[in-house]
């Protein structure tokens, strides 16, 4: 494994697997954060310069994508190969070595950091890094999250609406390729500094994904993180096998669901202790009872109602017992299609 402290000094190129820790200066102490990457360059001549970037690590809570892209790093074979495929387990390394969402070197979500500044903290360098180094190599990016205490998801990926119709059917088309019950289709007004945004509006293919919560490693979650990463390979050409359907048990297409607008991100409107009681995922009723907020400083009070504002799907519900005022309580979306 080569250790670099110069990000120009990586062959991108290079025929053959490499495994590579990129050094970005810690911004406290005397060191490094070692950023671990792998560089296959396919050892077949179909496929073309067509590339792929595989992300986990993005929060450093969320684990399902950290071992699936870190299993291909070991799994994946170039003389089998074609093309270029860039697989970077823990983006966030130093919110990865902690087991929290950003990083503690500079308090900075690695998620909100985007395009990154060359001279900034080390999660800007980092994402400088992704957008200077690594996006010029690839056309598609994948960038694998869970909910990790934040919210809990059906198994899903997830893009945004593109005005390039064509650009947006290659999106749909490469997000269906991890086989999850649902696609999620979320607003970019919620957040800016994501790393699918950059990727969009360098013209991408990016697609993200919610495979797991509670900051766990799910079993199903990573199969499909896994094979969906594998499934894209095979889609293109890198791979010289079948696409395969991962949820072999599911009969039905994966459903898109779209949350486009702001009000259906629901913030929690006080302090409490949260009680849903329905599911991510499931349909409801405007009205319909989503859950209670609960005040344990008087243990006689009653809880606080939190009904449906609309009808829907919930495609996300807040994970945690402790829920503080202004955090994102559920989202309701629509079915919608392509």
């Amino acid at each position: 494994m080569n250790i670099v402290r110069d990000p120009n000094q990586i062959d991108f190129a290079r025929p053959g697997k490499h495994h590579y820790q990129v050094a970005f200066h810690l911004d406290s102490s005397w060191g490094y954060s070692l950023l671990p990457m792998t560089v296959i360059n396919g050892l077949e001549s179909a496929g073309g310069e067509l590339g792929v970037a595989a992300f986990g690590g993005t929060h450093g809570n969320e684990y399902e994508g950290q071992v699936a892209v870190k299993r291909l790093c070991c799994d994946l074979d170039p003389a089998t190969m074609a093309g270029r495929v860039i697989l970077i387990p823990q983006l966030s390394e130093s919110a990865c070595v902690a087991g929290v969402r950003s990083s503690p070197e500079d308090g900075v979500n690695m998620n909100r950091a985007f395009p990154g500044q060359r001279r900034g903290t080390v999660s800007y360098r980092i994402a400088d890094f992704v957008k200077t180094h690594i996006f010029p190599q690839v056309r598609v990016v994948l960038d694998l999250h869970a909910g990790g205490r934040e919210a809990v998801f059906p198994l899903c990926t997830s893009f945004h609406r593109l005005a390039d119709d064509a650009l947006q059917a290659e999106t749909a088309a490469v997000a269906r390729l991890f086989d999850t019950p649902f696609i999620f289709i979320y607003t970019r007004a919620m957040a800016s500094g994501l790393l699918t945004d950059e990727a969009e509006d360098e013209g991408k293919i990016a697609v993200g994904g919610e495979f797991g919560c509670a900051e766990a490693v799910g079993r199903v979650g990573t199969e499909h993180a896994y094979e969906g990463i594998k499934n894209v390979l095979r889609h293109y050409g890198l791979l010289r096998e079948e696409v395969i359907r991962i949820d072999r048990n599911r009969k039905t297409r994966p459903r898109l669901v779209e949350a486009a607008e702001l009000k259906d991100y629901i913030p929690c409107p006080r302090n409490g202790i949260w009680e849903p009681v329905v599911s991510a995922g499931l349909e409801v009723r405007e009205g319909q009872l989503i859950g209670r907020l609960h005040d344990f400083t008087d243990h006689s009070s009653d809880a606080v109602p939190v009904y449906a504002h609309r009808t829907g799907i919930v495609i996300a519900l807040y994970f945690g017992a402790v829920v503080k005022k202004g955090s994102t309580l559920y989202v309701i979306g629509d079915e919608t299609s392509i």
